[in-house]
């Protein structure tokens, strides 16, 4: 053999094998290191707008509540858990044994495991079908059945009894064990019993309210009879077919509440004298914890005087005045009353009397004993007390507009201690006792945590920390900046998302993303800081995305609110244009290429940005837009725009149809045909006037939908946005 050949032979050999363990080496190497080499995803669509409600979204624990014993439980699909505080863990009922209950007492099962009311005798309520069970705890006896009627809605349920009020079309029933009763029978459809009224404005989500006691009823009774029909049209059957609604338009007619009371034993109805005009407003309905006495905060149709009024339950005769609250802008009443379960004659009151949310501690004759809370900053949630109300626990923005956290306070003193000190947005639950909260929080990268802590903010442990199940997907940086407003008296909150790969050297245009209304605020230090996903996945299209809240929005004090009082659009879009300035100054941003985008009221903006700086904005869609305040309804327009016999100069300037000659840019309206909110005449007014004056606009409606468009098909609305803008933009 040649010695050289045999040499060389096993050179090759030697590599070989370092060649065989390097690579394997770099496999190793590879895989390890391969999640922060690999590819992230890109948002889809439909990852924005359906899946980042479901797969996408944080952990949660499944109605999360307190259970009557003092331990917390949850539900999962077949079972509901039980936890101690120390975190022993147990199944407290499955789906099987109630299903076992239903079978043998010949009820419709369950394909998994219901809604559960937990009471405190070791009672559960739930149910099945137009049933309503009231069984044993561990499900093994049913105590008592109570069948609804058929067509049952706006139920409500009183433990006391174990009896339910609800109603069938326009009138008002009431069943328990024994049986079923009409409690009117009101044949003309315009008179309308236990439903909410005043259009839902005013803190009102419901019409019918339980005595403590269970003994009597109170409901509302509307009378629509003297509002304009409004022509609806459903176009899905043929031929169409006239479907109109009952709506009360800015300084026209509007509808008669009353406040009725059934005594169950009795079965007679008594309505309250309430005085004022007819057309006033009967808000935040409350009930006495002895039955005698019902309390109303009442409100006068120009809406800036509110009388919080007594009348005896039984006869129905006022009592008395406790208290009043007047303001040459509005008073918005929102919360109904507390009363103490230490001291009948005391309650909470929870209101913007001095300018913010604060909470007022009364006697029932209506002398004030304490204002709890104070200073410029808003409670905005009462969570409870504990046992003997030595401490009232609130969820408030005293530490930031964009934040919220918990506090204790003392209900003598009035002293605060901080909860929570983890910087993001908390919500609390107080146990029973009163010595436990369930506190869940988020912050911008924190999807959701659940701790159990002690009333004086001390961890017990966590219950849950959500996984971060979008952490696959790419998404541009988000950051909250602070912006000044335009005439310098306070800091506006705005957020900008980049694009992936942000290149500082480029220019990028932007879609300005707009509500600015009441009642919203869209920017806080929450998952992903409240950013709606749709700006992330045009982000990933190159856009910058960026949304503010301006003056006029809520949880800021009433200064803030009640800016733009009289004359909505103005002050709002000044707010928007310091942001847009804020925009124009950063290098990045091509100042030829920025367009906007809002629904309802943020349609209304939407026109505002565009009609009022046209040479700012490129492209808008406004969707579902109100153009004149006039064509709105009287319980929201009228509490910021006067009516318009008061106000004819500022309805006139914030009508969009007569600023349609300043329109330059290219400009989408969208509305729902079938949309009893903001009703299509707005967008039919402006097309009208686009149509006389010769300018350009494209108009899409969605003929089932209402005021927004839901489910599934808001995917469809929302490939139509962000083409419009890709085209346009």
């Amino acid at each position: 053999m040649n010695p050289k050949l045999n040499h060389n032979r096993l050179d090759m050999k030697r590599m070989h094998e370092l060649t065989c363990k390097w690579s394997l080496v770099a496999i190793v190497l590879l895989s390890t290191l391969s999640p922060l080499f690999a590819q992230k995803k890109q948002l889809t669509l439909k990852d924005a707008i359906l899946n980042r409600y479901y797969h996408l979204a944080p952990d949660y624990l499944w109605r999360l509540q307190w259970h009557p014993d003092g331990n917390y439980i949850y539900s999962e699909r077949d079972k509901v858990m039980i936890s101690t505080i120390k975190g022993e863990e147990k199944t407290l009922l499955e789906l099987t044994a109630v299903n076992e209950l239903l079978k043998n007492n010949q009820l419709d099962t369950l394909k998994y495991i219901p809604s559960i009311k937990w009471l405190g005798d070791n009672k559960i309520v739930f149910s099945s079908g137009k049933n309503r069970v009231m069984a044993s705890a561990d499900a093994k006896n049913l105590l008592a059945k109570v069948t609804l009627k058929k067509g049952a809605a706006n139920i409500e349920y009183s433990e006391a009894g174990n009896a339910y009020a609800y109603t069938i079309d326009n009138n008002l029933w009431f069943s328990n064990s024994k049986g079923s009763k009409a409690i009117t029978n009101e044949s003309n459809k315009d008179i309308i019993f236990g439903t909410s009224v005043h259009r839902n404005e005013f803190g009102i989500h419901n019409g019918i309210f339980w005595s403590p006691k269970g003994s009597a009823i109170a409901f509302y009774r509307k009378d629509e009879s003297m509002v304009a029909d409004y022509p609806l049209v459903d176009y899905m059957v043929k031929p169409a077919k006239h479907t109109p609604i009952k709506y009360p338009m800015a300084g026209e007619a509007s509808h008669h509440v009353t406040l009725g009371v059934y005594n169950i034993e009795t079965g007679n109805t008594t309505y309250l004298k309430t005085g004022g005009t007819k057309d006033h407003f009967l808000t935040n309905i409350s009930w006495s914890p002895d039955e005698k006495y019902i309390l109303i905060q009442e409100l006068n149709r120009e809406q800036n005087h509110m009388q919080l009024n007594k009348y005896d339950a039984a006869s129905g005769e006022f009592v008395s005045t406790l208290f009043e609250e007047k303001s040459d802008k509005y008073v918005e009443p929102q919360h109904a009353l507390t009363f103490s379960k230490v001291d009948p004659e005391v309650f909470y009151y929870w209101a913007r009397t001095d300018g913010y949310y604060h909470v007022y501690k009364y006697h029932i004759s209506g002398k004030l004993i304490k204002q709890l809370t104070k200073g410029e900053w808003e409670v905005t949630k009462m969570i409870g007390f504990d046992a003997k109300e030595r401490y009232m626990y609130v969820q408030a923005t005293k530490e930031s507009p964009i934040e919220r956290h918990i506090y204790k306070v003392n209900t003598k003193s009035g002293k605060i201690e901080k909860l929570t000190n983890t910087k993001g947005t908390h919500s609390a639950m107080l146990s029973p006792n009163g010595k436990y909260l369930i506190d869940s929080y988020q912050a911008y990268d924190v999807p959701k945590k659940i701790d159990l802590i002690t009333n004086s903010g001390k961890e017990v442990r966590n219950i849950l920390t959500s996984k971060d199940n979008a952490a696959e997907y790419e998404f541009g940086e988000n950051k909250i900046v602070e912006v000044p407003s335009t005439d310098g008296t306070t800091t506006l909150y705005g957020r900008v998302i980049l694009p992936p790969n942000f290149d500082a050297t480029k220019k990028y245009p932007v879609i300005v993303y707009v509500y600015g209304g009441p009642h919203s605020q869209l920017v806080s230090n929450t998952w992903h800081n409240s950013a709606r996903w749709w700006q992330y996945y045009m982000a990933q299209k190159g856009y910058i995305a960026f949304t503010l809240d301006n003056r006029g929005t809520n949880n800021r004090g009433a200064k803030f609110e009640t800016a733009i009082h009289r004359q909505l659009g103005i002050v709002e879009t000044e707010d928007q244009m310091a942001g847009v300035n804020y925009l124009k100054s950063l290098p990045y941003v091509d100042q030829d290429r920025i367009g906007v985008h809002g629904w309802s009221f943020g349609g209304f903006m939407t026109l505002n940005m565009m009609l009022r700086h046209p040479d700012v904005f490129k492209v808008g869609v406004a969707g579902g837009p109100v153009v004149d305040w006039s064509m709105y309804e009287i319980m929201y327009g009228e509490r910021y725009m006067d009516m318009p016999q008061e106000n004819p100069e500022g309805y006139k300037n914030s009508d969009m149809s007569n600023m349609v000659g300043n329109l330059q840019g290219r400009l989408m309206l969208i509305h729902g045909v079938q949309d009893a909110t903001v009703v299509m005449q707005h967008s039919f007014k402006f097309l009208r006037e686009c149509v006389k004056q010769g300018k350009q606009v494209d108009f899409f409606p969605y003929v089932i939908h209402k005021h927004n468009v839901r489910g599934k098909e808001r995917l469809h609305l929302m490939e139509k946005v962000s083409r419009y803008f890709e085209e346009n933009l």
